[in-house]
């Protein structure tokens, strides 16, 4: 028995002899130490098969021999049948994965010693029953796998399995160029300088759009693209197969798109030595691989602009809620000031808003605009006016002179590109109401004797370089009503394309005219509902009534 301060002997090389599920075989040295083996990548050594788990085993060094552990993996490992959790290797050895169709490693002392039925079976690799495992794998993943990558490995691995090549590259199209997406051979991955043929050469075969070309590199004095010729790529044989846009719906509708432009990339193969298999049966398999490989960039290409979509909502969801925050939380509703009001973008977002803001004990200030155009633009700018409209009645500025600056700065960040048509008014205790209204649907005042509308004075804001903004004074009485709204309320379609319209809005206003301002509201809000019948809406609808109650 070894001591503990007895030297551990040191271990001799080992090597796995993989076999993969189309009955093609690899080496691999086991080391570095320890040796981790997974689906992933980042392993010592990656195996292609959903089933095996991202991080499924390793061999590790202990007492002089060579021991495998599971990781807890979900299938489990197993030496030359039985189910381990930690076992040590012996030459010979044969690991799997409890799947007979999968990977199958055999432990072997030495480097590269493979034994004779391993070295018989690699001679059949090219059978038809190693081209059905192939498929049967790239089926398997379709079916199975999260990663559009996994996917387009299986499949170059097939197609290398189908035609008996030695590497294979699924290239897509970047611009006027092609990019490697996936690079093989039969034992793992390449990197993407192994690329020989010059990419050029392969746009032109893409260009051509055959529906199937096959490259022969037999005559040395053949020039390529670029001038290269046979001898300098080393090659003996080469094919390509086109990927094209796939147009997905229902199984009738699911189509191949067969104009050049709509080529998307190709499956490209090539061999140092040998010819590739190009009988008619493999044909038909690499046309399969390759509009399966269409079909699965179709669907990453759909699933990554749902994901857009999804983001951008989420966004837009985000904005609604900044942009609703910034409306007024309280609205006054006693007092002898009180306001009832709404706003209802077209979209997630709109150019529309409103502010009600106390400027003095016995003074009110309320804005109602309307920026131009639609959508996020439109409410970055609305947000920013708005901005503009909660300093002013704390600057001591003249109504006037508050238009003036607005109309200013709107002007030099849009060149009149984007305006907005504003309504803007002080209200007092007394009664006195200024106003200035540039280029707003025209209010309605109701009043005891009836109904008054008050037109626009002067020209949008930010439309003109300069434009003067002249406000106007009138006398409430207790009791009178001013109805604000944008011009998506009175343009307002029904499903039948008609108009709420103003003459509709008059009536209904009169009919309420006795009601408070919170009633009249709800009246007119209402009604636009009713009439609308849900349909959606072009523009945003915003509706403000103010209401003077009189001194108390």
């Amino acid at each position: 028995m070894a001591r503990p301060e007895d030297p551990v002997p040191p271990l001799p090389p080992a090597t796995l002899i993989v076999t993969g599920p189309t009955g093609t075989h690899s080496e691999a040295m086991v080391r570095p130490l320890p040796f981790r083996i997974g689906r992933l990548s980042d392993n010592n050594l990656a195996l292609r098969d959903n089933r095996i788990s991202r991080h499924h085993a390793r061999i590790v060094a202990e007492g002089g021999r060579y021991l495998i552990e599971d990781l807890g993996s979900s299938h489990g490992v197993r030496v030359n049948g039985v189910r381990v959790e930690r076992h040590p290797l012996c030459d010979a050895d044969r690991i799997d994965f409890g799947f007979a169709d999968c990977y199958q490693l055999t432990f072997t002392l030495g480097e590269g010693k493979r034994p004779g039925l391993l070295a018989q079976s690699e001679a059949l690799g090219g059978s038809n029953l190693a081209r059905l495992r192939a498929v049967v794998e790239v089926a398997r993943a379709l079916e199975t796998s999260l990663s559009t990558d996994e996917v387009l490995v299986a499949v170059v691995e097939a197609a290398l399995a189908v035609t008996g090549c030695e590497r294979g590259f699924l290239l897509l199209r970047r611009g006027d160029d092609l990019a490697i997406r996936t690079a093989r051979d039969r034992t793992g991955p390449l990197p993407e300088s192994e690329l020989r043929v010059p990419t050029s050469l392969l746009m032109r075969a893409l260009s051509q759009r055959k529906d199937f070309l096959s490259m022969g590199f037999a005559a040395a004095g053949e020039q390529a693209v670029t001038g290269q010729t046979a001898a300098d790529l080393e090659l003996t044989s080469a094919v390509c197969v086109p990927l094209v846009r796939i147009r997905t719906g229902s199984a009738q509708q699911t189509s191949a798109l067969s104009p050049a432009k709509d080529t998307i990339g190709l499956l490209y193969m090539d061999s140092r030595r040998g010819a590739a298999d190009l009988s008619a049966g493999n044909r038909e398999l690499l046309t399969t691989l390759a509009l399966e490989a269409s079909i699965v960039l179709e669907n990453a290409r759909l699933l990554e602009e749902q994901w857009a979509r999804q983001r951008m909502e989420e966004e837009m969801k985000i904005a609604r809620q900044i942009q609703e925050s910034l409306l007024p939380r309280r609205l006054p509703a006693s007092g002898w000031f009180r306001v009832a009001g709404s706003s209802l973008p077209s979209r997630q977002v709109g150019g529309d808003f409103y502010d009600v803001r106390q400027f003095a004990p016995d003074g009110w200030v309320v804005v109602v605009a309307d920026v131009s155009g639609k959508g996020v633009g439109a409410a970055l700018l609305a947000a920013l006016l708005e901005g503009m409209f909660l300093a002013a009645p704390h600057t001591g500025l003249a109504m006037e002179e508050t238009m003036a600056r607005l109309n200013r700065f709107l002007h030099e960040r849009t060149e009149g590109e984007q305006y907005a048509t504003v309504f803007y008014c002080r209200i007092d205790s007394a009664g006195r109401l200024r106003l200035i209204n540039a280029g707003h649907p025209p209010p309605l005042l109701l009043r005891r004797g009836g109904l008054e509308r008050l037109p626009a004075s002067s020209m949008p804001v930010g439309l003109f370089e300069e434009a003067a903004h002249q406000a106007q004074e009138l006398r409430l009485d207790a009791g009178d009503k001013l109805v604000i709204y944008t011009d998506g309320l009175s343009e307002a379609r029904n499903s039948a394309g008609e108009f709420f319209g103003l003459k509709r809005m008059e009536q209904i206003a009169l009919a309420h005219a006795a009601a408070g301002a919170g009633e009249l509201h709800g009246a007119l809000a209402g009604a636009v509902e009713q009439f609308t019948g849900g349909a959606d809406q072009a523009d945003d609808i915003s509706l403000v009534v103010l209401e003077f109650h009189g001194e108390q």
